[in-house]
């Protein structure tokens, strides 16, 4: 089969994820081996994936941006497990490509990977997608974790090819005019996947005086209730200023929080102070989630996310600005 149909299909089967037996079975079997997981947050990394990359139209439009590699290589991708089937992207972007894909899922996403992976293999049981053993060399590495990990294939790969990111966090702009369900979709940008996600929405700016009117539910995920908890109680200790907001606490900071429960808030003078703020950690920012147009040349990828819409990545969202693909076959 073409790629693009076997990648197209897998779509069409995944409409039915989480409405049939088998499919709620590999769901429990997710979040027993990872309690970060909920079922919400799957199901939304499930549709997120199937709505945003996995269309034929869509897919066939991304690819013809690039050649397909003249000589197949062996590509080693080494998967996160912060989020569900946060890996499944550059699994996508290898063999769309041309070459050939050894994966490694993260112990914590195994589950969900390798249900994919089978769906995969019943559409084309040829498709070009093996397990990663760290004891064969590989042409060209991806790899996605903290600095620890990504010093060791450094160490491990020294002469190969290598994409490696490190974490990053997302920002909103506010200028005091969004509307009510604007809001609530910066909530589910904050909240979704408990935070863990490097698009995430952690750091506010706001314009000076104005507090926006933020508000979620307790948390699904008990692991992160607890972290909750836990900082609210310090707050209190510590006598620090938060504004609790039911699932998450607002702090007066212009850095990235610590606590998965906590999100910073920055007021602004003028655009001015943010877009320096922005050229300053450009290094460390994912995406920036805001309605103000005039932003985008400031923004370090060049584009803006709409509120709610931070947890959707299309095929053009490359991880840390670097276009996958455009290094997969130059």
């Amino acid at each position: 089969m073409n790629v693009i149909d076997i990648f197209a299909e897998l779509g069409h089967r995944l409409e039915s994820f989480g409405k049939e037996e088998s499919s709620r079975h590999i769901i429990a079997k997710a979040i027993a081996e990872n309690e970060w997981f909920t079922e919400e947050d799957i199901l939304r990394s499930v549709e997120a994936i199937r709505s945003t990359m996995l269309q034929a139209e869509l897919l066939k439009r991304w690819s013809a941006q690039y050649p397909t590699a003249t000589k197949p290589q062996s590509v080693a991708v080494i998967m996160a497990g912060n989020i569900p089937l946060v890996g499944f992207f550059d699994l996508l972007c290898v063999v769309i490509s041309g070459h050939r894909c050894y994966i490694k899922p993260s112990s914590k996403d195994r589950v969900l990977i390798r249900y994919i992976v089978e769906l995969l293999r019943s559409i084309d049981h040829d498709i070009a997608i093996y397990d990663y053993s760290p004891d064969d060399e590989y042409d060209a590495l991806i790899a996605t974790g903290g600095d620890e990990a990504i010093r060791y294939y450094d160490e491990r790969y020294p002469t190969t090819r290598r994409l490696l990111r490190g974490s990053r966090h997302s920002v909103a702009i506010l200028d005091g005019k969004e509307s009510d369900e604007e809001l609530q979709g910066l909530v589910t940008d904050i909240t979704a996947y408990s935070g863990l996600g490097c698009r995430s929405v952690s750091l506010i700016f706001t314009p000076e005086g104005h507090r926006p009117q933020l508000h979620s539910a307790t948390p699904r995920c008990q692991k992160l209730e607890h972290n909750l908890r836990s900082e609210r109680a310090l707050s209190i200790m510590q006598q620090r200023p938060v504004e609790d907001c039911g699932g998450f606490l607002l702090s007066p900071s212009d850095d990235f929080p610590t606590a998965l429960s906590c999100v910073s808030i920055c007021e602004y003078r003028s655009l001015d102070e943010v877009t320096q703020w922005l050229e300053n950690n450009a290094q460390r920012v994912q995406c920036v989630v805001t309605h103000i147009d005039s932003l985008a040349h400031s923004i370090p990828f060049g584009s803006i996310i709409p509120y709610g819409r931070a947890q959707y990545p299309t095929l053009n969202d490359y991880a840390d600005g670097c276009d996958t693909m455009r290094w997969l076959v130059e």
